[in-house]
Order: C-alpha cells, then structure tokens, then sequence
C-alpha cells in the first residue's frame, strides 16, 4: 500500500525525487509523510514555505488521494512500482534523479537489454526506412528497443520493434492517456507485447515540460541511445545528452549533409557518438548481451527476399531508392522506355511484400539494401 502513498507524493507538484527519498527517510515510509502533522513538517526545513503550503493544501483536499489512486490502477489495469523494489529497472536506479515510483501497463521488460531510439518527429523516408530496420534487428537479436511514442521516427521504432520482439514507451503524460491519438494503435500494441511507461500519475496531461523529464528515463533505462535523424536543436539531443551524462553510450545514424534533420546527428558523431550504419554497430558493444546467434546481419533483408519476385519486380525494386521517394511516373521514366504498363500494381505487390513502402503522396521507397537483392 506504501507505494500508492509514494506515487501521490510525486504527484504533488514541487515535490521532487530527492525531496521525497529525504522526507521518507526522515519519517520512515510514504505513509507517514502523508498522515505526518503539519508542525512536524515544518520542523524537518525539508520543504521551502510555499511548498509546503501547496502539499498541505492538496493533502486537504483529498485525504484519501492514495486509497483513490490504488482504486483507479486496479480497474485500470495499470502497475506500480517503487524504486526499491526489484522488478524496477536496474539501469534507471542509478541515473542521478530517478522517480521514485513508475507507472505501468503492460510487462516491463527487465530480463532484456535495454536500447534507447529517438529522434525527429518530421521523419524522412530515409529516417523511417533506418529507424525501422535497426529497431527490427535490435529486437530480433535479444534487445528491448525504448523510445518515446511520439510521432515520427520514435513510432517506426516502435513498429520496427514489434515485427520482431519487444519494445516499451515511456510516456509525457498517464500511461492511460493516448497521446498522440494517431498512435492508439501502436500503443495498444506495445503494451500487449511489452510496456507504456511513465512517472506521471494516471489521467495526467502531456505538458511542454514534461517530455525533457521523461527523456532522462528513455536513456536512463539503457544502456546506449540511438540517435536517428534529428534537428541542431531538439528533444532528441536533450536525450543524448542526458545520455553521456550519465556515462552511457551514444550512437548516431549519418544522414545527407543537405538534410536539416540530420546536422543533429552529424553534430553528435564530431563530439564523438559512434556512427552507425546498421545494428551490429550496436550490438558488437554489448556481446555480453546479444544473441548467440551473430548472423543477424541484413537478416531482415534477406528474409524478404524469399518471397518469390518476378525480374520486372526486381528491376522496379532495383530503381527504388532507400532514401528518395519516387512516384509511379518518375519509376516509369527510370525505366528507359522499358513497357511496364502496370508499374502502379507491381509497386502495391512490392509494398505487400514488405519490399517496398509507400508516403502520403503514393511515393515509394525500397526497404532492403541493394546487396541483398
């Protein structure tokens, strides 16, 4: 029952986690701080005036906070889990301001290794056909690929991740909070197959200041941080920077040096972040942890492959790029007066077979290195 205590002290606005851990300290549990006397408070300096005022308030108005909140993640089906407790996860505890309770649904994914995947929510079809990849070998190779659920290249983590393992959200807002709504779906998703997490109490809204919070747990929870397309300004490199803070690994995907989107990265590979261009890159850091199985390479690729493809499906597919999108009219050209009347109707049969995708605009990519073609 002491964690629902604790989960309602770090609801309470200014209260922070280091305030927290010396104020149980000082009283001996959760609970305690909750039905402590105003007077003994007081007495401990612990609390600046005004704060104090504000808990007291809120201690006020709803008495039976905690009991509410324990009733509200049973029929929510959402966890709970404090800091001390070993099902919390390892790596977070030592970062140097760690929440003192997580909320959850799902499975937290402890008994895997932990990669962290961000980066810009204005995705390229270069960014999505990398981020996807790596975060579909790095879950088919052992790892828990965890990103932030937002739109752009954290979603294609996340979906990369599900065709082949695992991977878990941490959320700016309730775990019960659907944010963005785009991405109802894919949270459904990872939560059956592995966790939506957050420190902030069920119900809660996304707020601007939220999200550099809830970066420190991205990084904090892994043990590097990958770094797919991002702006010279942005959330992302908060995120790698949270990163080497604290002493983890930080990896970046080179992009074009025309593209805004990827001077973030090209920045983080001068201050040193390793520059990849595929999982084993990432995986040859951490043997200890991955698979015994080292083939894994273009093993995604490979697979696609096997799919029987006609030659004018393999000469369309040799015309795609990975990074510049072409239409149906532009793939006719490149043909060189080659006849393919149904170009259209053979670039859907590459998309269904997961060799190729699509835009907004019916633009297509490829999505398998030429080598395995």
């Amino acid at each position: 029952m002491d964690r629902f205590y604790l989960g309602v002290l770090q609801g309470c606005s200014q209260l922070g986690g280091a305030i927290i851990r010396r104020l149980v300290s000082h009283f001996g549990s959760g609970r305690q701080v909750w039905q402590v006397q105003a007077g003994e408070l007081a007495e401990t300096g612990l609390l600046r005036p005004a704060v104090l005022e504000e808990f007291l308030l809120a201690r006020k108005e709803r008495p039976d906070w905690p009991l509410e909140l324990e009733e509200i993640c049973h029929k929510r089906h959402i966890h709970l889990v404090i800091r001390e407790n070993e099902a919390y996860p390892e790596l977070l505890k030592e970062i140097a301001n760690p929440p003192e309770v997580l909320f959850y649904k799902g499975s937290l994914q402890n008994h895997l290794p932990r990669i962290a995947m961000v980066g810009a929510r204005r995705v390229s079809a270069y960014g999505r056909s990398v981020a996807q990849q790596l975060s579909a070998s790095l879950a088919q190779a052992g790892f828990s690929v965890v990103s932030g659920a937002a739109l752009g290249v954290d979603a294609c983590c996340h979906e990369g991740a599900l065709q082949k393992g695992t991977t878990e959200a941490v959320l700016g807002c309730g775990v019960d909070v659907v944010y963005p709504a785009s991405n109802r779906h894919l949270l459904a998703q990872i939560e059956e197959r592995g966790a939506i997490i957050s420190e902030y109490l069920p119900g809660a809204q996304p707020i601007a200041g939220n999200f550099p919070a809830r970066n420190r747990i991205i990084s904090g929870m892994s043990l590097g941080t990958v770094v797919v397309e991002a702006a010279q300004r942005s959330g992302s490199l908060i995120t790698a920077e949270m990163a080497l803070s604290e002493g983890r690994d930080v990896f970046a995907v080179p992009g074009s040096v025309f593209s805004p989107v990827s001077k973030g990265c090209h920045r983080l590979i001068q201050q040193g972040a390793k520059l990849i261009v595929d999982s084993h890159d990432i995986i040859e850091e951490y043997p200890q942890f991955a698979k015994k199985h080292t083939n894994t390479k273009n093993n995604d690729e490979k697979n696609k492959t096997h799919a029987i493809i006609t030659e004018t499906e393999k000469r369309i597919l040799q015309i795609l790029s990975v990074e510049e999108p072409l239409s149906v009219d532009e793939v006719i050209y490149r043909l060189h007066g080659t006849k393919v009347a149904n170009a259209a109707f053979i670039l859907l049969q590459l998309e269904l077979k997961g060799l190729a995708r699509s835009d907004d605009l019916r633009r297509y990519v490829r999505t398998v290195k030429e080598g395995v073609l």
